[in-house]
């Protein structure tokens, strides 16, 4: 019954790391012992003060339709939030909540992309960031970069990839998938290059800004002369341990804004009344009360990249925030391993998930086939013992 479906379903791609987790859930059901390093979700529970703010909210009877861009005292939280930790003054105009940073994203690609925008993607990129554009109807641009560049791309590279057809450029830092963190000066770099290019719009996608190891987080927006260009999104799933609670947010420029709360207000309206509720809190805490987190993927993080250093063919690079590791697995390219032939790194991430057991997820899925994506949001047990597999499964290359 495919031929009665959209184009536009039928064209648009699985998100790679939600079908590696279902084939991994598949695989346990049939008893089969899984590790899985496919997922970014933090391995913690919610924080115990967040949880009580949201049963609170229950108590106080906190169960209507929310405001479509969301609740006046979550937008001053998150105003707040913007000034304390990024330096950005946002109102409450430019402020919109969503369901899930993903759906920030999706409300953005509508309402600014026509069909035939250029919108450029540095590789490697978080993987619905490609097909969000296309489904727009805008063409997603890649601009590659190698484990080589740690995954950044040089003023150069965007200049080259700007066409009169480039209507927004879209990047992560912290990095999903690489852990790469852009510093001010690199930033700022890049924005010499944008400034000669005043009708470009800039998606800064912070939601690891605080599982950096590197110093502080920078914002393009922090630039006098990219502020009105840029839309900030951001959330709580991965530094708060809130994923499932799905409480994203965007501050922007008010013409941006308004267009998403009316995209909003026609696909899902106001997120939910009781998780906005606990993010307020969770906002107004300091960001020491989730340090311990933050300190945890650190001590991981070091584990997981002295345990790949011993695996011959696995070539990284340090990542300096977030919860990933990007090895370039090109090595095993056109080689056989017990009787599977490896021809890419989708092969490679199905050979791990067959043999070694162990749920990874190929790098094509972010735009750089030569790697594959570890999640180290796991415990230290079970990075060692994943590792351990790896190791095991690839020794006879």
């Amino acid at each position: 019954m495919q031929q009665k479906l959209s184009d536009r379903i039928n064209s648009l791609a699985t998100s790679q790391t939600l079908a590696m987790a279902a084939k991994t859930r598949e695989l346990r059901e049939e008893g089969k012992d899984i590790i899985g390093l496919s997922l970014g979700e933090p391995d913690f529970n919610t924080p115990d003060f967040i949880k009580e703010a949201a049963i609170q909210a229950i108590n106080d009877n906190y169960n209507s339709y929310t405001p479509v861009d969301g609740y006046v005292e979550l937008k001053d939280a998150i105003s707040k939030k913007f000034k304390r930790d990024n330096n950005l003054t946002y109102n409450r105009s430019q402020i919109v909540v969503s369901t899930g940073a993903k759906q920030s994203l999706a409300n953005i690609a509508m309402v600014m992309i026509n069909p035939g925008d250029e919108v450029l993607l540095p590789c490697p990129y978080w993987v619905s960031y490609a097909e969000l554009v296309k489904l727009a109807e805008g063409i997603p641009v890649e601009v590659p970069t190698t484990v080589e560049s740690n995954f950044k791309i040089t003023p150069a590279q965007l200049e080259a990839a700007i066409t009169p057809k480039t209507k927004m450029i879209w990047y992560s830092s912290p990095s999903n998938p690489s852990g790469m963190v852009y510093s001010k000066e690199e930033l700022r770099a890049l924005a010499d290059v944008l400034v000669k290019y005043p009708d470009i719009i800039v998606v800064s996608d912070e939601i690891y800004e605080h599982i950096n190891f590197v110093g502080a987080h920078a914002s393009m927006a922090q630039f006098e002369d990219m502020y009105d260009r840029v839309v900030t999104v951001n959330g709580v799933s991965k530094a708060f341990a809130m994923t499932g609670w799905r409480i994203g947010y965007i501050g922007a420029p008010d013409w941006i804004a308004k267009a998403c709360t009316k995209m909003q207000g026609q696909i899902t309206s106001g997120a939910n009344c009781i998780a906005q509720r606990a993010v307020i809190t969770a906002l107004e805490a300091p960001v020491s009360s989730i340090k311990f987190m933050i300190d945890t993927f650190k001590s991981r993080r070091k584990l997981i990249i002295s345990l790949l250093d011993e695996i011959k063919g696995f070539k990284t690079t340090e990542p300096e925030g977030a919860f990933y590791v990007f090895p370039d697995v090109s090595y095993f390219f056109g080689r056989t391993l017990k009787g599977h032939h490896i021809k890419d790194a989708t092969d490679f991430s199905m050979f791990l998930l067959e043999e070694a057991l162990v749920a990874t997820v190929t790098g094509d899925a972010f735009g750089n086939p030569e790697c594959i994506r570890l999640s180290y949001a796991a415990s230290e047990a079970q990075i060692e013992e994943a590792l351990k597999r790896i190791k095991t499964a690839v020794s006879e290359a």
